[in-house]
């Protein structure tokens, strides 16, 4: 009978520290059963503050951001994106852009902790706006001129702007469409990122 019961607690045991494993690191996939369109790498090491070649690339619905230098994984975080499901399109619609961007403005006193801001409206989404009448020639130009020369593109058209990588949580999909990490998160970051970084929205 007492090794019946040591056999049983030790099977409750490894369940329960499985279980712990499963909530820290995610599943198999390490996105939640969604399979992310690129390497992960999970770590409680800080980020270095100085990265020869950053990148950045996230998954939404893995709930993934990933720093790379060149092509190697240095570190990842859960991220937070839009209530709106699908990629973004016009103001006012709460979804994340997907696609490719850069990091055009650094904001240090940011209302959500730090801001990283990314260039979006991008160069296919002023075409797509001109195609179905969000904007005119003058704005499609003027989007087109600053990410050809990797600044910000303007804020102010019906598509869009300031979507920024921030704090204040990554708990739920909250945000207007911009991605949201943890304070410590953000904090950690930011200083690593510099101005003109890519960044690589998924699906």
């Amino acid at each position: 009978m007492l090794r019946w019961i040591v056999l049983i607690e030790l099977v409750a045991f490894g369940a329960v520290c499985g279980l712990a494993v499963y909530r820290r690191f995610g599943s198999a996939d390490e996105g939640g059963g969604v399979k992310l369109p690129f390497a992960v790498r999970w770590t409680d090491e800080p980020l270095p503050a100085r990265l020869s070649a950053p990148s950045i690339k996230v998954c939404k619905s893995g709930h993934v951001l990933t720093v790379f230098d060149g092509e190697r994984a240095v570190k990842s975080y859960r991220a937070a994106v839009g209530s709106g499901r699908a990629d973004k399109a016009r103001e006012g619609d709460r979804c994340t852009p997907e696609g490719e961007f850069h990091v055009c403005v650094k904001n240090p006193r940011s209302e959500y902790v730090l801001s990283l801001g990314l260039s979006y409206p991008n160069a296919e989404d002023a075409a797509r706006g001109l195609s179905d009448g969000l904007i005119d020639q003058a704005d499609h130009d003027r989007i087109v001129r600053a990410i050809r020369a990797r600044a910000c593109p303007p804020w102010d058209t019906p598509l869009g702007g300031e979507i920024m990588i921030h704090g204040c949580g990554a708990g739920r999909d909250w945000t207007l469409g911009c991605v949201a990490l943890e304070d410590d998160h953000i904090r950690e970051l930011y200083p690593a990122i510099p101005l003109r970084t890519a960044v690589t929205i998924h699906p």
